[in-house]
């Protein structure tokens, strides 16, 4: 299985591939987008959509894990970050690939154990995880994480599914 993981946000949206099971997840490729506050809108979330798209066909994903981030204090901010993941919403239906949220406690209980996790013991998991040695940016280990958070998910559905078969 291969998953996209997407951290969404405008001026700089994660992603991070990964393939295999939770047991033995192989890095494939991870980036963070970049739009510039000078651009006008449309053209910041064209850039987003593009990108998106061209990775959504380079790797062919069986399954794109999205953060859903509740942001309640920061209006403008949610609105912003609301259009990302819109953008890549609509990318990801275009290519007819399924889309997973999970939230921030999600992510941390799965990769760390504990929902009230931090950013560094996140990064520390993605890193063993991934065999990754190189310190790279929080918003692509961040798209990372969401990547592992699905495989794990999938692997206590599939494990489920199982039981279910067998009783």
């Amino acid at each position: 299985m291969i998953v996209l993981g997407v951290d969404p946000g405008l001026a700089n949206l994660g992603l991070g591939l990964v393939e295999g099971d939770v047991r033995k997840a192989r890095h494939l490729h991870h980036i963070c987008l970049t739009t510039e506050s000078a651009w006008v809108m449309p053209r910041r979330l064209q850039y987003l959509h593009s990108e998106v798209s061209r990775l959504l066909a380079e790797y062919r994903p069986d399954a794109v894990a999205i953060e859903d981030q509740i942001l309640r204090r920061q209006a403008d901010v949610a609105f912003k970050v609301g259009q990302a993941f819109g953008v890549v919403q609509l990318a990801c239906a275009q290519a007819g690939v399924p889309v997973h949220a999970y939230g921030p406690m999600q992510v941390k209980r799965s990769l760390v154990g504990t929902g009230r996790a931090d950013k560094e013991q996140v990064i520390y998991m993605v890193k063993a995880s991934l065999g990754l040695g190189e310190l790279f940016n929080n918003h692509a280990a961040d798209a990372l994480a969401l990547a592992l958070t699905h495989l794990a998910h999938q692997s206590v559905v599939s494990a489920s599914a199982a039981r279910l078969v067998r009783s």
